[in-house]
Order: structure tokens, then C-alpha cells, then sequence
């Protein structure tokens, strides 16, 4: 009994219904609804009218509905699911375009609904009997087959949607359906609901004020970081170097990074198939993503403490975190509060003719001069010596991609010993590998494979699968064919730069 309880608990959605006459012991509400099960949500935030358009029962709604800001405050509008679901391209008000209502919506539908009198239609929200199909009277292949279709021509839109709804600067906010229409205003599908236009407003209000102080956008390598957080955000949430590379808005090529500080219920769900196992990191496929579970150092903590999903090709990602004790210190140093950005940047850099390697690199008078080693190899001191010469983009990790044709070099916030940094690139004229010795001198590096294994020794790995090392070793081959290199030996009396100014 006890273990059946607790199976039906995990199953089911208790939903609450606030209105004026329970408002008052709301909180009381999700109490209750705690104990009855893990998940609540708030149903019916705004009431519409009874489909069996009983005046009195109407009069009675209208009474109940919550002020406006009320239902904003109670159900907060999600800017993720709005994007998605213009992506998606299946919202109702698509049909502006059309002369029509509902000629997109059944054009992208896939489902039906028949209600306890054995009436189908397309939608369950439909109550006009002139669109919903007698199947006690017919057959469902021709209600599925010719009936729905011949809808999509059935309610016209007028001049007086056109003018209201259909022009309305923030009709992406409102919950306004023609099929609310027709039940608020006596079977107009056309007339707007001023109750609704009013939540318009309110939520339009929310997602500006969201929008100002829950996100923001950083550019790296021609690369757009649309950056989320569920608690606001401030001047000392991030490390001044991000500075350098934030911007606006969104770019053409935009990566999402969502940020939750509570952990997901994952209880009798499985994660997938585990491909990868190192701390600080266990990583599965499932389906058409990868969950990456945070592993703690310490081998006796088994606990959750982060986990991430990411879209197949990490173009989108969720990050949960049981705290967000690190976030409101401030002071970020990595986007995705992962010890460092490059276990997002350096897999979506694969499918961007690019990747992250460990060198430092300069714009020298509008040429990228990138040099290739590992610590202690000379980078901060080869970026130091053209300091006030030439523009510093970075001294430990450099990006290059080729884009738009060009091998190009990339600045980033992955800095060592010189804090100098650059949101900005350079055409790639030479990739110099650093030795030190008394001497300055430059050997022209013939061989294309020899040239392709160093880079291999210098490139920065995230979780690697067989597609991102096929597309990095195509980038890689082709950067040696295209690219001059050589291996640069230098001291530090400075005299490499009037070598590195003749090259």
C-alpha cells in the first residue's frame, strides 16, 4: 500500500485554480497540493466563458477572474517556451497572413479531439457545433479525411480582427485564440477580449523587465552566447574581461545557455546511456541529447550537485545547480559556471569549421600571427614583448576558424599570465611554433602531416565523439595546407620582432 502510494504520488499533476473567492488561501493551497504529490502547477490562470453560454454562469466568471497583475505574478509567462513555440511555428495567430483562422493552425496539427458527445473536431477548445463532426453519424476516416480539412477555409478573418488583434504591436504576448473569441462574444471568432488585452499588457511588461535582468549576449569567434539566468543579473555577476565581448543582442549565430538553481526531479528517470566517465564529468546519450552529471571530487559524495543537457549539437543547453551560492558571489569567470567555457565552445566550434587551441595570438598590423605551445613553452612572453605594438587577443587559448572563406584568428577569456584580452580577430598569416634558445630564427615547416601533429599536441579536447574528430581533423588538415608555419625560436631580448615584422 505504502509503495503504491507513493508510485500514484510521483504520477499525477495536482493543479490549482485561484480565483477571487480561494485567492485568499492560495498559499494554503500549494501546501495541500505538496503533500498529495512532487508536482503542482497553476491551471486555468485566466478563466474563459462556459461553453454552454449560460449568462448567469458567465457573470460569475467574469466576477472570479484575478486582477491582471495577479495572474502574471502567479503564472509568470516563460520566454524559453514563447521561442520555441514561434519555432515551432504552430501558433494560432500565425493565420494573420491568411484570410482564414485556422487554415495554418489545421495545416500543422496532428491530433484531434472528440468530446463526451462524440462530436470531433481539431481542437478541444472548439465549441461551434458547425466545426465539430457527428461520428455517431459518420465514420472518423471521413471526419479525419475531408471534414477538419474543409475548416481550414470555414471562418474568415475581418476587418475588424485586422484592425485590433491582427495589427496589435504585442499580439506575441497575448492568449487571445479565436476560439475565445466566439464563447467571450456571442460566436464572434473576430472581436477582442479586453480581459486578455489587459494580461497582453502585463505580461508583455514581465518578459521586457526578464529580458533586462535575466539575460544577455556575449560574441566569440563570430559566435553568439545568448546567456539566462533564473535570478536576475547585475554589474558584478561577471568578471570584467567578459566586457570586451558583450553585445546587444542576438547575432546569426546564436547559442542558448540556460541557467536553473534548483535541480530537476530525476527520480525513476533514466539519464541514457552513459558514453564517458572522468571527473569532473559523467556524460549520456539519450535520444537527441547529452546529459552531462556533475561529478564530485570527493569519491564518498554520491549526491547531485549540477547536471546539464544539451541539444545534439550543444547549440542549446540547460544547466541545473543545487545552489546559487557561486552566482551571487559574482565575479563569474566562465558562462557556463563549468570551471571553464571550452567544454561548450570547443565541441560547437567542430561544427563551425573551427576549434580552441593552446597559443596565444596578435593582430599585427591586420595580420593574425597565432603562436602554438604549451605552458611554459613562451606564449605570455612572446604576447608581452608586442604589448603597445600590435593588439593582444589572448595568451593562452585562441580560437581559429575559417569563416567566410578566411582562416581567421579569434580572441577569448581564457587568459594566462597577461590579462590583456580582445573580442576581436585577424586573417591567420602564419602559425609559429614556440622553442626557446639564445638565438632568433624561423624554419619554414614543410610537411603537411608533421605540421598536422603538432596542432593535434596543442588542441583543446572537450568530450570528443567520432563525428567532432573527423570534422577536426578535415579543419586541421586543411589549416596546415592553407596556413604557413614554422617553428620560431627566440630569446627574450626582443630582436624576434624585427624577425616576426619581415615575415
Amino acid at each position: 500500500g505504502l509503495k503504491y502510494l507513493k508510485e500514484a504520488k510521483a504520477g499525477f499533476l495536482v493543479q490549482l485554480v485561484p480565483m477571487k473567492d480561494n485567492y485568499y488561501e492560495f498559499n494554503a493551497m500549494v501546501d495541500l497540493a505538496k503533500t498529495l504529490s512532487k508536482n503542482y502547477s497553476i491551471g486555468a490562470d485566466w478563466l474563459h466563458f462556459s461553453a454552454s453560454a449560460d449568462s448567469q454562469r458567465n457573470k460569475e466568471i467574469i466576477r472570479q477572474r484575478l486582477p491582471p497583475e495577479e495572474v502574471i505574478k502567479l503564472a509568470k509567462p516563460s520566454l524559453a517556451f514563447d521561442e520555441w513555440f514561434h519555432d515551432k511555428k504552430t501558433h494560432c495567430q500565425v493565420s494573420i497572413n491568411s484570410r482564414y483562422h485556422f487554415s495554418e493552425c489545421i495545416k500543422n496539427r496532428r491530433e484531434f479531439h472528440i468530446d463526451p458527445y462524440g462530436k470531433m473536431s481539431f481542437c478541444s477548445f472548439i465549441k461551434d457545433p458547425d466545426l465539430r463532426y457527428d461520428l455517431r453519424g459518420g465514420t472518423f476516416k471521413d471526419g479525419w479525411d475531408k471534414f477538419i480539412p474543409s475548416l481550414a477555409k470555414s471562418i474568415k478573418i475581418t476587418k475588424e480582427y485586422k484592425k485590433n488583434c491582427g495589427s496589435c504591436k504585442i499580439k506575441q504576448d497575448c492568449y487571445f485564440c479565436p476560439v475565445y473569441g466566439y464563447l467571450e462574444n456571442n460566436g464572434n471568432f473576430n472581436r477582442k477580449i479586453e480581459y486578455l488585452c489587459a494580461l497582453a499588457n502585463e505580461s508583455h511588461k514581465f518578459k521586457e523587465n526578464w529580458r533586462r535582468n535575466h539575460r544577455c549576449y556575449f560574441k566569440i569567434a563570430d559566435i553568439t552566447l545568448q546567456v539566462e539566468f533564473d535570478l536576475p543579473i547585475n554589474e558584478q555577476t561577471f568578471h570584467p574581461k567578459f566586457k570586451r565581448f558583450q553585445v546587444k543582442g542576438p547575432g546569426e549565430d546564436n547559442i542558448v545557455i540556460r541557467h536553473y538553481f534548483s535541480l530537476p526531479d530525476l527520480e525513476g528517470k533514466s539519464l541514457g546511456q552513459e558514453v564517458y566517465r572522468r571527473r569532473p564529468w559523467a556524460i549520456y546519450k539519450n535520444n537527441n541529447f547529452w546529459v552531462y552529471r556533475g561529478i564530485s571530487p570527493i569519491p564518498e559524495d554520491k549526491s547531485l550537485h549540477r547536471i546539464a543537457v544539451f541539444h545534439a549539437d550543444h547549440s542549446r543547453a540547460i544547466i541545473y545547480r543545487d545552489t546559487a551560492e557561486a552566482f551571487l558571489s559574482g565575479n563569474l569567470l566562465a558562462l557556463t559556471l563549468f570551471t571553464t567555457d571550452q567544454v561548450l565552445l570547443a565541441r560547437i566550434l567542430a561544427d563551425r569549421n573551427g576549434c580552441y587551441l593552446h597559443s596565444s595570438g596578435i593582430n599585427f598590423k591586420n595580420r593574425g600571427l597565432l603562436f602554438v605551445g604549451h605552458s611554459e613553452a613562451g606564449k605570455s612572453t612572446i604576447a608581452t614583448m608586442f604589448k603597445d605594438r600590435a593588439e593582444i587577443l589572448c595568451d593562452d587559448r585562441i580560437i581559429v576558424r575559417k569563416h567566410a572563406g578566411v582562416f581567421k584568428i579569434y580572441g577569448t577569456w581564457s587568459h594566462g599570465e597577461v590579462p590583456e584580452i580582445s573580442a576581436g580577430s585577424a586573417p591567420l598569416a602564419a602559425i609559429l611554433f614556440l622553442h626557446k634558445s639564445e638565438k632568433n630564427y624561423l624554419e619554414l615547416l614543410k610537411d603537411k602531416k608533421v605540421i598536422t601533429r603538432k596542432l593535434l599536441t596543442h588542441l583543446i579536447r572537450p568530450f570528443v565523439t567520432i563525428d567532432w574528430w573527423e570534422k577536426t581533423l578535415i579543419f586541421l588538415e586543411g589549416l596546415s595546407n592553407e596556413v604557413p608555419c614554422y617553428d620560431l625560436y627566440f630569446n627574450k631580448s626582443g630582436e624576434v620582432i624585427s624577425l616576426l615584422k619581415k615575415l
